[in-house]
């Protein structure tokens, strides 16, 4: 890790009531006492206490650049575990960046991307975990997500990560130990009781994943693909849900041509919806294509809400919809329904065996029901999450998937009867997986990779 002390605006540049130009590093005191002058005369910043404020003005020379207020912070007991500076300025972006540049002309650098946070991570101040969950805050869509965040930063997935290690590591060291010193350590009975062990692993490794899917839709959205015959109501369905005319709504049927994107608010959860072209058999090359597409966006979906005319019979478009809608979590939106209806709920359940929903576009009913659906589909009907740890990373989960794997090698190997150093290797690789997440077994190029992402000032 580079030692030098670096700088940043820690809020955004634009125009605001209050800028922050945090600085951090072994120089971040002395260089502050360079360019602040106190409005109490002969008050020293390197004698004042941590966590302490100061008022004055910071100086370029003979020039006042602006009326401060300097907050001080000494390691480790601030964000990065340095000693830690932020100037709370106005927020105008050009008085911040005159700040910015006079602090780096005094002896600091341009801090990277991250490069706050990275440096708690680096200085053991956070975890791996705990510093995506900075970001995961940063960029939360709804409530759920930034509950789930806060908790992360808090240590909820370093706390559940560790219990599993520490029950992991103590077999890898009774078996070590049993090899080395077999006259006082046995191995007697021992593969019954670790199977045991390696089962109640495994039960709490698929809870787990069973909740970092959870954490991906909190923190992604649900990938939701409006789909239909055309003519049903799919786009007046998209205006309805973003709550303005976003899609143009016509009787003429195949207006949508191409997919629309937009990403609407449900209650508590975030759908990132795609309006496809109607489904049907056509000769028109641009409408063909469109339908192409929408019959391509239901590969990556996590849900389709599959809009029926009901005032129209079932016909072959529904029926060939239908059988591309098997194997997908779908909800069927039956619209229309303030007029006569012709299609009834029964009538598609008798083929797609789904939820179905009575909806009108026009009055904008049965939205409340859609919404209890998701919740149940989602968050196993809870409007939010209990106070257990969530995976919301791809990379934690990848990781929780990798120590799984391995952990079914090692109840594989106890019922073929291996010996005990097959359970030593897959036991090491479930340890070493799960230490990735925490971010204590990992390459330079990773940490590079995660920390890259981070907005700047953070």
């Amino acid at each position: 890790m580079k030692s030098d002390t670096i700088a940043a605006v820690a809020t955004g540049m634009t125009g605001a009531g209050i800028g922050v130009v945090r600085i951090s590093g072994e120089e971040a005191i002395e260089i502050a006492e360079q360019i602040f002058h106190p409005a109490k005369e002969g008050k020293k910043l390197t004698e004042q206490k941590t966590y302490t404020m100061h008022y004055g003005t910071i100086v370029d020379g003979e020039e006042i650049l602006d009326e401060v207020i300097l907050l001080l912070m000494k390691a480790p007991h601030s964000y990065t575990a340095e000693d830690t500076v932020e100037i709370d300025c106005h927020g105008g972006s050009y008085v911040m960046k005159r700040i910015l540049e006079l602090v780096i002309r005094t002896g600091a650098r341009a801090a990277e991307p991250g490069e706050f946070t990275r440096r708690a991570f680096l200085n053991g101040r956070i975890d791996l975990s705990q510093a995506e969950a900075v970001m995961d805050i940063i960029q939360a869509k709804n409530e759920h997500a930034l509950r789930s965040s806060v908790r992360q930063l808090k240590g909820s997935v370093l706390r559940l990560i560790q219990k599993l290690r520490e029950q992991i590591l103590y077999e890898i060291a009774f078996i070590e130990s049993a090899l080395d010193d077999p006259e006082h350590v046995s191995l007697e009975g021992y593969p019954g009781r670790l199977g045991e062990k390696v089962d109640n692993l495994l039960k709490e490794t698929g809870v787990l994943l069973i909740r970092a899917e959870q954490g991906r839709i909190l923190k992604e959205g649900i990938r939701t693909v409006i789909i239909g015959k055309p003519n049903a109501g799919k786009s007046s369905l998209l205006n309805v849900l973003t709550g303005e005319a976003r899609a143009i709504v016509t009787e003429i049927p195949g207006t949508t041509r191409d997919v629309l994107e937009e990403q609407v608010r449900i209650g508590g959860l975030i759908l990132d919806v795609v309006d496809t072209a109607g489904i049907r058999r056509t000769e028109d090359l641009v409408e063909k294509i469109g339908v192409d597409r929408a019959k391509e966006s239901l590969k990556d979906a996590d849900l389709v809400l599959y809009v029926v005319d009901s005032s129209t019979p079932l016909d072959e478009n529904d029926r060939e919809i239908m059988e591309l809608l098997k194997d997908q979590r779908v909800i069927v939106l039956l619209n229309k329904t303030d007029l006569p209806m012709e299609t009834a709920p029964e009538m598609v359940e008798e083929i797609l065996a789904v939820p179905t929903v009575a909806f009108s576009a026009k009055e904008e009913t049965g939205l409340d029901v859609l919404e209890e659906l998701l919740e149940e589909m989602f968050l196993d009907g809870k409007a939010v999450f209990d106070d257990e740890a969530c995976l919301t990373s791809v990379r934690h989960r990848a990781a929780m998937e990798e120590a799984e794997e391995s952990l079914k090698k090692v109840a594989e190997s106890i019922a073929l009867g291996m010996p005990e150093d097959f359970y030593f290797i897959d036991l090491t690789d479930a340890y070493e997986a799960l230490g990735r997440i925490l971010g204590e077994s990992m390459g330079e190029d990773l940490v590079n990779e995660i920390f890259g992402k981070f907005c700047m000032g953070k």
